[in-house]
């Protein structure tokens, strides 16, 4: 979505969910979309799909599978759906598009010690693209929420390419007070709590900038409807105040599971009180701060900043920046999955538009002869261990490191 709104014609889609397919057909109805497994699909297949021939398509965007590298499971570098980052680069060298864009969890970054992400980078240098990989905090480009992940974005062109600046206020992870906020994405929601497919009106007037881009086109807002609470979970929830997590609750109070997971370590070997402590299941949002990350798991976890309920599906949806008026199919399970993983539309608007307007597709005036690496693991003021490795890794390859910027547009 977020390239077709930064004026790109997108030819050809694909995906093994079912119900992602469904989703897009409903909202991108001229774009073929087949329901297929990257591993059994073929460059030449799709090439012909889109009646080109090798080497003419524009940009290849793809998101293998991340479940191997999240750190929300249990990472394992022999978890096979590790193995379609791989498909993801033969289908490149086989279609040879001008540009690739690849996101991933920041996982990906140090997963079996560094290891995929350096076979993967090889591979792009290899097959003659200049690459530039980095963590990209999608708040800075406006995205309401607190959401790290690795793109790596590559050209066969010549062009070195460098990633746009951020257009939002920040430092750290704290923002200013007032500026890109949960409450400038949901301020004017109307209340939840009706039935499945209801469609209620609401008022066009946009009070923010992101307000009137979610809200462009639409004409009412489905799947705001909160999930059931138990009696357990609606005394655990009126027992939060914003930013208090289950480990602020009393014992008798704490779910089961939260107690055995507040002992685990990271696979990195850095204890979890040195990565932001235990992990805390519900968690109350703040008004005037951006969210936390969306994941598949935030209807079940997060809740909202005033009610006492969790958020619901279109609340998620509108903090991952998609407009009112974009429909996900499949069951609840199975939209919260899609909301969850999908690229905030506005973070790749803005990417988009970016390589149109400062790079293009014609070859750069006076490339290298070899392609180029740069790369930003990190924009905090230090690396774990395990970053180093891959740092050194990436290094090792030809890379140039970005020096580090203080998280302030």
């Amino acid at each position: 979505m977020g390239f077709e709104l930064a004026g790109y014609d997108i030819r050809y889609a694909a995906d093994i969910d079912e119900d992602a397919v469904s989703t897009y057909r409903l909202n991108f109805p001229l774009t073929p979309c087949e329901a297929t497994d990257i591993q059994q699909a073929g460059g030449r297949h799709i090439l012909k799909r889109i009646g080109l021939a090798s080497g003419e398509l524009d940009i290849l965007l793809g998101g293998p599978p991340c479940q191997g590298f999240s750190s929300a499971g249990a990472k394992s570098a022999t978890d096979p759906r590790n193995s379609l980052l791989h498909h993801y680069v033969r289908i490149l060298g086989e279609v040879r598009p001008k540009w690739f864009i690849m996101e991933n969890v920041e996982g990906l970054l140090t997963n079996a010690a560094g290891a995929h992400v350096a076979e993967a980078v090889r591979a792009f240098l290899d097959a003659g693209y200049s690459v530039n990989l980095e963590k990209v905090y999608a708040h800075g480009y406006g995205v309401p929420q607190r959401r790290k992940r690795v793109l790596i974005v590559g050209n066969r062109l010549g062009h070195r390419f460098e990633f746009p600046p951020h257009s939002s206020r920040f430092a750290g992870s704290i923002f200013r007070k007032g500026e890109l906020t949960l409450d400038s994405a949901l301020g004017d929601m109307p209340p939840a709590g009706y039935e499945t497919g209801a469609i209620l009106r609401f008022d066009r007037d946009a009070r923010t900038e992101l307000q009137a881009w979610l809200r462009e086109g639409c004409d009412g807002v489905t799947d705001h409807h909160a999930a059931p609470l138990t009696a357990i979970q609606a005394v655990r929830v009126r027992s939060l105040r914003p930013g208090q997590t289950m480990r602020h609750l009393p014992a008798h109070l704490q779910h089961p599971s939260f107690v055995k997971r507040a002992f685990r370590r990271v696979m990195d070997g850095t204890p979890t009180e040195r990565r932001g402590g235990a992990p805390s299941g519900l968690k109350r949002l703040f008004t005037d701060e951006p969210s936390l990350t969306i994941t598949s798991a935030a209807t079940r976890e997060f809740v909202h900043p005033v009610h006492d309920r969790l958020l619901t599906l279109r609340e998620c949806a509108r903090l991952q920046t998609f407009p009112d008026r974009f429909v996900f199919c499949g069951n609840a399970a199975s939209r919260i999955k899609q909301i969850g993983n999908a690229v905030p539309p506005l973070l790749a608007e803005t990417i988009g538009r970016h390589i149109l307007e400062q790079y293009g597709f014609e070859p750069a005036i006076g490339a290298a002869a070899r392609p180029s690496l740069d790369f930003r693991l990190t924009r905090s003021g230090g690396m774990s261990p395990a970053l180093v490795r891959t740092r050194d890794i990436l290094m090792g390859l030809g890379g140039a490191e970005a020096e580090q910027l203080e998280l302030l547009a």
